[in-house]
This record gives structure tokens, C-alpha cells and sequence, in this order.
């Protein structure tokens, strides 16, 4: 059930910021769920390794290098799912900040 709930709020915060910024294109609330699914799958597979090989920024960077490794996701993300498009490196940056922040604050939430 933790995991559904997981990808409820990130599929939610997807939407969200696909509403708020203009480059990004989403078919629809169903394209943002399939969005959360393989964001969340990447995370899972890829996360944990890009953390590890880029621990020296993050930590010179107080952890803000955390939403680079997001962007990182977030690109591969978009280029495996046709009916999500993220236009530009700045649309990107900004769409990964939101969504984390976005997935964060609906999970302090519950």
C-alpha cells in the first residue's frame, strides 16, 4: 500500500508542475501516472548508484547536487515515455526541484 500511495503523490506532483511550467508537454493525468511509475523504477534502479558516484558533490553542495542526480532521472524519464516532453536543460532543472519538493510536502502531509 506505502508503495501506491508513493506513486499517487508523485504522479499528483508530475501533474502538478506540468500545469505550472510551459515546457513541459503531458498528455494526461493516466500519462503522469505512467511518469511516476518509471521515474520511480529509474530512482529505484539508478538512484542509489548515481548518489554513490557523485557523493563528493553532493556533499560539497549541501545536498542541492541531489536534484541534479533528480534531473538526471527526469531526462531519462522523458526520453522513454512518448507522451511526456520536457523542453529545455532550465525546464528540467526546475521540474525535477518542483517535483521533489512537491513529492516531499505531500508526504509530510500523511
Amino acid at each position: 500500500m506505502h508503495i501506491i500511495i508513493n506513486i499517487f503523490f508523485l504522479s499528483v506532483a508530475v501533474f502538478v508542475v506540468a500545469q505550472l511550467l510551459r515546457g513541459i508537454t503531458l498528455k494526461s493525468y493516466g500519462t503522469a501516472v505512467v511518469v511516476a511509475l518509471v521515474y520511480a523504477f529509474l530512482s529505484w534502479l539508478l538512484g542509489g548508484i548515481l548518489t554513490f558516484l557523485s557523493l563528493p558533490f553532493i556533499i560539497i553542495t549541501f545536498g542541492l547536487f541531489k536534484f541534479v542526480i533528480n534531473a538526471v532521472l527526469l531526462w531519462l524519464t522523458d526520453a522513454l515515455i512518448p507522451d511526456f516532453k520536457i523542453k529545455g536543460v532550465g525546464t528540467l532543472l526546475v521540474a525535477a526541484f518542483l517535483i521533489t519538493i512537491i513529492d516531499y510536502l505531500l508526504h509530510r502531509l500523511i
